[in-house]
């Protein structure tokens, strides 16, 4: 099979890549991709790689990448502009009192935020680019990882070259205003989204979040340094999140490698515990110093497990102290592949009784990267991804 992976990339990420490396944004698109994929952000090239591998042709395409994109157009003789110089990818927010206040209308608000250039969207020229490289690659199978950039709209524009089976992988609350029947399948971590999807007769799996071994070779052996790090997100979609990590905050020795939210009251204690954010191949050392390393899901999230955390911790052999849902149990035994909280004082608990046992905490990491190299790797994922193809085959 011809397989082709669409993505797109974090503003901020793209400015932090391009400005490390001065000059790259003008090089060819093999060079600027093979330093995309070397950065380890996100899933890089992990889909293509472990589909190569099984036998597929198989490439990525990070739609939101103007330089990347522009080289291709380039090298393939499309005419057009130039793009703007990197900046910082810092958008104005909106007032923290109105992020808290759209929150429950945000899968209503998405489709109208689009129209009104609220949402991420691509231009005319990205669009251009994107149907260009569809044409040119002619994939039987399409997985789009990104329903905001690439909405069911150019979806259906894409459809109509070649009509490929057509994938959605969706990670969050879909917004309940889009057309999905485009889609052949949408996969998710979270199992109320499958039931949403499949409540609209569009067919939907459980396709978990992964992790790629190969990561273990780009990484040096690091002392233990930090007491208790958190990698990601801070926003009012983590209300939990927060009220979890100003309480540890409040006792221990709380290193965050996280955006800085505008709504975070000048009173919490988590202003003193900000470091730089971190991307890729640094996030993986920053966890591979951490003695523990927590997890929170997205508030959304509800009662089940199956974020990227989840396995990036893990996978490095970090001693993961995670939030209990309901389903964990089917990707993580608690308590012996990972540490688990139930509550707020029961993660203070915890910390208290593990921070300075370091032969539980090891043993606890081994368990958990064993069981994520055994079961949760991308070879794995891709493998569960072909065979959701052939049940599709044998629909059409």
């Amino acid at each position: 099979m011809r397989i082709l992976v669409l993505n797109a990339d974090y503003p901020r990420f793209l400015a932090w890549f391009y400005r490390r490396q001065p000059g790259l944004e003008t090089a060819s698109y093999a060079v600027q991709m093979a330093a995309r994929n070397a950065s380890l952000f996100g899933v890089a090239d992990f889909y293509s790689k472990n589909f190569a591998a099984a036998g597929h042709q198989a490439a990525e395409i990070h739609v939101n990448n103007r330089w990347l994109q522009a080289a291709w157009a380039r090298e393939h003789g499309l005419a057009v502009e130039a793009p703007e110089p990197v900046s910082t990818g810092e958008r104005r927010a909106l007032p923290g009192w109105l992020q808290g206040a759209v929150k429950p209308f945000k899968p209503l608000l998405r489709p109208m935020a689009r129209k009104i250039g609220l949402s991420p969207s691509l231009d005319a020229q990205a669009e251009q680019i994107l149907l260009a490289q569809i044409e040119d690659f002619r994939p039987d199978v399409i997985l789009n990882q990104d329903s905001f950039y690439v909405d069911t709209g150019l979806m259906r524009r894409i459809r109509r070259i070649g009509n490929p089976i057509l994938i959605g992988q969706v990670g969050i609350e879909p917004s309940r205003r889009e057309d999905w029947a485009v889609y052949d399948l949408m996969i998710s971590q979270l199992p109320a989204t499958v039931r949403f999807f499949r409540s609209l007769g569009v067919p939907s799996e459980v396709s978990h979040l992964a992790f790629e071994p190969a990561i273990l070779d780009a990484l040096p052996e690091a002392a233990t340094d930090v007491e208790i790090s958190f990698v990601g997100s801070i926003s009012v979609d983590h209300r939990q999140r927060i009220a979890l990590l100003e309480a540890v905050a409040q006792r221990y020795d709380l290193k965050l490698w996280s955006n800085r939210p505008d709504a975070l009251p000048a009173a919490s204690p988590l202003h003193r515990c900000f470091q730089n954010e971190v991307w890729g191949a640094d996030m993986y050392r920053v966890l591979r110093r951490s003695r523990i390393t927590l997890n929170s899901h997205i508030d959304v999230a509800g009662n089940e497990a199956g974020n990227m955390r989840l396995f990036e911790a893990t996978g490095t052999g970090t001693f993961l102290l995670t939030d209990f849902k309901g389903n964990l149990h089917t990707l993580f035994a608690p308590d012996r592949e990972v540490a688990v909280w139930r509550s707020i004082d029961d993660c203070l608990k915890v910390i208290g009784r593990m921070i300075g046992d370091g032969e539980s905490r090891a043993a606890i990491a081994r368990a958990g990267q064993a069981r994520t190299l055994a079961q949760h790797t991308y070879r794995h994922r891709t493998a569960e991804i072909a065979g959701f193809v052939e049940r599709v085959r044998e629909r059409r």
